[in-house]
């Protein structure tokens, strides 16, 4: 059903997010008020309220956060479409654990809300590829993901 409205993640939801997933994350630009939406993969549902998240720390997402740190993700799973919203705080600025330069960014959840149009659901899931050396991205997959359940 539509439109429903809980303060946290449903069971569901929180099986979902325990692995790596495309989801649209929307900031408020430092620059123009305006909205900003990118697509991220490394997060985790560390419990019904808490998503954990990583990004490059040269990130425009990291300097939105820290202008203004609500947001919102966009997950679509269970064949509907869900807007997470809450805050956040930047828990790293350079995870210890990665290779890459990634800030650990933490999500207090407010409002998880069933955003999909009256009448339909989602047939297929969103899914993707990666373009580059396959082991080279397994391997730093893993060590994210890893930190992310550690953190």
């Amino acid at each position: 059903m539509a439109n429903q409205v809980e303060p946290e993640l449903t069971k569901p939801l929180l099986d979902f997010l325990q692995k790596e997933r495309f989801v649209l994350l929307s900031t408020t630009d430092y620059e123009t008020g305006a909205p900003n939406v990118s697509a991220i993969s490394w997060l985790l549902a560390k419990d019904e309220k808490t998503i954990l998240f990583a990004v490059d720390n040269r990130s425009r997402i990291v300097t939105n956060i820290k202008q203004n740190p609500k947001i919102v993700i966009n997950v679509i799973a269970n064949e509907s479409t869900y807007s997470i919203s809450g805050s956040t705080q930047i828990k790293q600025e350079k995870m210890e654990e990665v290779p890459l330069k990634l800030a650990l960014i933490h999500m207090d959840i407010e409002e998880v809300r069933d955003v999909m149009f009256y009448g339909s659901k989602i047939t297929v899931a969103p899914q993707y590829d990666k373009t580059y050396d396959l082991e080279a991205a397994k391997r730093l997959d893993n060590q994210v993901m890893g930190a992310l359940k550690k953190a």
